[in-house]
């Protein structure tokens, strides 16, 4: 029997990873303590990897349709452009930022889900649980009061940055507040910084803003406010927002009415462990960063993706190996570190007071985006196809070596060992020797046809333990495929 597995929140985090799960035939359940979903745009940036990896689930042209696509970033300083980000330059299928907004990312990825026959339960909080060496025992509590007690072999904490979870497990989340304010709103605008499919970033001596374009006339808009006080920070009005538009931005730009703002101040903080015996943590429950580039959603989707895989194969019996799951939190707690680390260190630029650092500071990002190989750094970082797991405890030495020059092979890849020699029909015999890294440049997959044209017999597949074709042990999660004999 596979084991099941309770997924605790229900944003596109919690969704995805009850979507892949779902697709390799595990058993799901998914709730989440909200009434109902909110009508608020929050996370509004789907970056490439992440589009690369939904596409896997048949969503691409779903959400492509539903967002913009923002394919540049321009950087300004006192009036002076100092750096443009060309995405179109990056190797991968969408080379471009995906903007649109949470609820209709959430709204896809439901509908998609609903496919499998599994919905999300909302009005249902996980109020209590216990788990020991064979699952857990949890508690759950209905809108109407009403407790119902369940069993799951696996639950995920996908509760946002204030996790039940977290705090019931009593995991420290180690970090800080920076001493900032920030404001962010959706408006509808007349103008245009640098149209639709190009933000806009200004630091100002005042302060910094940056304009996210949703759609015509509709943009996302985030500025910082100043140094924090003792009281909590209060969202502009319309009049205040366009006077801080007036006086960071490019002129001529006129907000008609706000859909949405808030004001908020920055955390930066990450658990030690994403594992806690049978229970995981995923996205903002196991790391919160500054909105700098956008990419919080996007971590906690990629997350979700890596959790999934590993967990499917022992849900289903294929693995019983410590160092499979384990490997969750070993490969993506350094990605949501480095995360946290750059988005920080952009939140600390663009806020400088210093009339002559922010002068340097301008300067030195002149000089340095004006150099191609710190732009591919910097725009490969952005849309997160760079991303890489050279420590992971799967990876082992590859004693492969052919004929793909072009590829750059990583100085690690995965081992076989983690999966059972046993009888499951869906998997073969496999050899570490059969097993390698392909890590070709910008650490991207080349298409299936691009390997074969290379003469090289190959499979690069995901992982499908429901069909009874020759199975990758590893996802394109990570770039990683079999080479066959």
């Amino acid at each position: 029997m596979t084991d099941a597995v309770l997924i605790v929140g229900a944003g596109p985090v919690g969704l995805t990873l009850a979507l892949e799960l779902s697709r390799y035939k595990v058993p799901v359940r998914l709730i989440d303590k909200m009434a109902m979903r909110s009508d608020k745009s929050r996370a509004v940036a789907l970056w490439s990897r992440s589009l690369e990896l939904l596409e896997r689930a048949g969503l691409s042209d779903e959400l492509l349709n539903a967002g913009n696509k923002v394919r540049a970033a321009n950087m300004l300083a006192q009036g002076r452009h100092i750096a443009r980000l060309d995405f179109s330059d990056v190797e991968t299928p969408y080379p471009y930022a995906l903007m649109i907004p949470q609820y209709d990312t959430e709204a896809i990825l439901e509908r998609q889900l609903t496919s499998f026959g599994i919905s999300a339960e909302l009005g249902v909080e996980l109020v209590h649980f216990v788990q020991d060496s064979y699952g857990v025992a949890t508690t759950l509590r209905r809108s109407d009061g009403t407790d119902e007690t369940s069993r799951f072999s696996w639950v995920i904490g996908c509760d946002g940055a204030h996790s039940t979870i977290r705090h019931k497990l009593g995991l420290p989340f180690v970090g800080d507040t920076m001493p900032i304010d920030w404001t962010l709103g959706d408006f509808h605008m007349n103008g245009s910084p640098f149209g639709l499919e190009e933000l806009a970033t200004y630091w100002h001596q005042d302060g910094f803003i940056v304009f996210f374009p949703m759609a015509p006339g509709r943009y996302r808009i985030i500025a910082s406010l100043g140094p924090s006080t003792n009281q909590e920070p209060i969202p502009p009005s319309l009049k205040e927002f366009q006077e801080i538009v007036d006086k960071r931005g490019p002129g001529g730009l006129v907000l008609s009415d706000s859909l949405w703002t808030t004001a908020f101040r920055i955390n930066e903080r990450q658990v030690a462990n994403y594992r806690s015996g049978r229970i995981f943590l995923a996205g903002d429950s196991a790391h919160v960063h500054s909105p700098a580039g956008g990419q919080g959603m996007n971590t906690g989707i990629q997350a979700a993706v890596n959790l999934a895989w590993k967990l499917a194969l022992v849900c289903r019996g294929i693995s019983d190996a410590p160092e499979l799951l384990d490997s969750y939190s070993s490969e993506r707690r350094p990605v949501g570190a480095a995360v946290i680390r750059s988005a920080g260190r952009l939140s600390n630029l663009a806020t400088i007071r210093n009339s002559s650092a922010q002068q340097v500071r301008n300067a030195m990002f002149h000089v340095i985006m004006g150099l191609k190989p710190m732009r591919q750094v910097m725009e490969e970082s952005m849309t997160e196809i760079s991303v890489g797991y050279p420590k992971s405890p799967l990876n082992g030495v590859s004693k492969m070596r052919g004929p793909l020059e072009r590829i750059r092979r990583a100085t690690d890849t995965p081992k076989a060992s983690y999966l059972k020699r046993s009888d499951t029909p869906e998997v073969p015999e496999l050899d570490a020797p059969d097993l390698a890294t392909l890590n070709v440049q910008r650490r991207r997959v080349l298409p299936r046809r691009e390997l074969r044209a290379e003469g090289v017999p190959l499979c690069v597949l995901e992982l499908q333990v429901c069909c009874r074709e020759f199975l990758a042990h590893r996802l394109l999660d990570h770039f990683v495929a079999f080479i066959g004999a």
